[in-house]
């Protein structure tokens, strides 16, 4: 669905009312410099397990794991961050994503990168793995081979 009215009092009833897959794209947050190469993205949605650092307000330099994400307010929970009310009860900071930066991404889900964090995992993996195979695999000489026929023979 894209809005298609110029009028500002639409644009903006649109907004406040948007079906929840599109009030998930509109929740992202800045990727870390690295992920940032390595996703070919700025910004990503934000998800339930990925580690933020808040980059402004009273808890700016602070960082933490995301406890929990509302798509309808728009706000983001992490944990250990935390205030207390009037009475002393302790409870979480509602966050804007766009007040937060990705230092680390949840990739339990392959869809969610359509593989590319996957694959730039698995080619590390194969690249060890041929190290050591070739570590083991000593190339044999043309000395050993020839002894190797003579006892055969």
């Amino acid at each position: 669905m894209k809005i298609e009215s110029s009028k500002p009092k639409k644009q903006r009833k649109f907004h406040y009312e948007k079906p929840l897959h599109m009030k998930q794209k509109c929740l992202a947050s800045h990727l870390d410099k690295k992920f940032a190469k390595q996703l070919e993205k700025r910004s990503v949605a934000v998800r339930k397990g990925d580690t933020m650092k808040i980059m402004r307000g009273k808890m700016k330099g602070k960082s933490g794991k995301i406890t929990s994400v509302n798509y309808r307010k728009g706000i983001v929970f992490i944990e250990n961050i935390m205030r207390k009310k009037a009475n002393g009860e302790e409870v979480q900071v509602p966050l804007k994503a766009s007040n937060l930066l990705v230092i680390d991404l949840n990739k339990s889900d392959s869809k969610r990168f359509k593989g590319k964090v996957l694959k730039e995992e698995k080619k590390k993996e194969t690249k060890n793995e041929e190290k050591e195979k070739n570590k083991k695999e000593k190339p044999e000489t043309k000395k050993t081979e020839d002894k190797k026929k003579k006892k055969v023979q």
